[in-house]
């Protein structure tokens, strides 16, 4: 092994221990809680190692929400192909989607309620983005019946992150989501 292989797989695992310790801290006290400071202190690096990682708080959180969107991909991916059918699939990917808010909170608010300094929607989008965005494509392909499929994904998107965040922030009942969640997905399974 190099000595430049070694030293980019170093550099690589110093920014996937501040990307842990972000979230952590993130989850159990909150984004504001989430400083630089407290970062150095719990990765046992100087202040000017982190900054040599990422140029601030920002964009600790854009990597964040990245590693996010690249794990609800797979966790969307998972239930659309375990589904027996069309209906099935789309089901799965809603209560995937949902599921992934509650169990998450403070990491889906930096993928989807925070300001992070990521190109949504547009070529640049980090893989990551794309690939969670196409699986909600491919549950909502067999329902598009010559709809145009990108807009008819961004707004079952829509539908499931306001069904998540109104239900995280308490501004909907919590019990009635699986009916809540059954009326949206019955409207595009028709």
């Amino acid at each position: 092994m190099s000595i430049q292989t070694r030293r980019e797989r170093e550099r690589a695992e110093r920014e996937k221990l501040i990307i842990t310790a972000a979230r952590e801290l993130a989850e159990t006290e909150g984004w504001e809680a989430v400083t630089t400071r407290r970062l150095a202190e719990r990765v046992e690096y100087s202040q000017p190692v982190l900054y040599s990682h990422f140029k601030g708080k920002d964009a600790i959180m854009a990597a964040v929400a990245v590693e996010g969107f690249a794990e609800m991909a797979e966790e969307i991916r998972a239930a659309r192909t375990a589904a027996p059918d069309a209906a099935g699939a789309l089901a799965g990917v809603g209560e995937a989607y949902t599921s992934f808010a509650e169990r998450r909170p403070a990491l889906y608010d930096a993928m989807f309620r925070r300001h992070v300094d990521l190109p949504f929607a547009t070529a640049e989008a980090p893989p990551a983005l794309r690939a969670a965005f196409e699986e909600l494509s491919e549950a909502v392909r067999p329902h598009a019946d010559g709809d145009d499929l990108g807009l008819l994904t961004e707004t079952l998107w829509a539908a499931l992150h306001g069904l998540a965040t109104l239900t995280l922030g308490g501004r909907i009942p919590r019990e009635q989501h699986p009916r809540r969640l059954a009326l949206l997905l019955a409207r595009f399974t028709k």
